[in-house]
């Protein structure tokens, strides 16, 4: 039961982050960054699908993800339609990968060390949801803030 609330949420927030990205009025708006905004909405993008691709694809899903975590921050200007791409790839890979898990394999110790100690699959799975809601926040803010139509 817990897997499929997960996936739901996962599904509907990648949604949300598809829409977001699609949202920007001027495509080069979803890369800037002003005042005391460190990140970009491009770049928090980055950073979510690489999150999801390193926790649930590559570790769960076995999916041979290599993460670069420093390019997710560094990176710039890459084409709307690509980050768009890689949203609707990650929740393909989420989604297959969590079906790959039974509800016992949650209880399970999560293989990777993520935080000061380890954790369950179930709890990482959580943590993973509510950060994907955080910088989901962030990015639909930014874009309210900082994508102004041009004149």
């Amino acid at each position: 039961m817990l897997i499929e609330t997960l996936k739901n949420l996962f599904r509907r927030d990648l949604n949300r982050l598809r829409d977001e990205i699609s949202l920007y009025k001027q495509e080069g708006n979803i890369w800037l960054i002003e005042r005391d905004i460190s990140n970009s909405a491009g770049n928090l993008c980055l950073h979510l699908i690489g999150n999801l691709q390193t926790y649930i694809g590559a570790e769960i899903g076995k999916t041979g993800y290599i993460r670069d975590r420093a390019a997710e921050f560094s990176l710039k200007d890459i084409p709307r339609t690509r980050l768009l791409d890689q949203i609707d790839d990650t929740i393909d890979v989420v989604t297959r990968s969590l079906d790959l898990l039974s509800e016992e394999n949650l209880l399970e110790i999560y293989p990777i060390l993520v935080f000061e100690e380890k954790t369950t699959t179930q709890y990482l799975l959580v943590h993973l949801t509510t950060h994907l809601t955080y910088h989901l926040g962030q990015i639909n803010y930014h874009r309210r803030l900082l994508d102004q139509p041009e004149v």
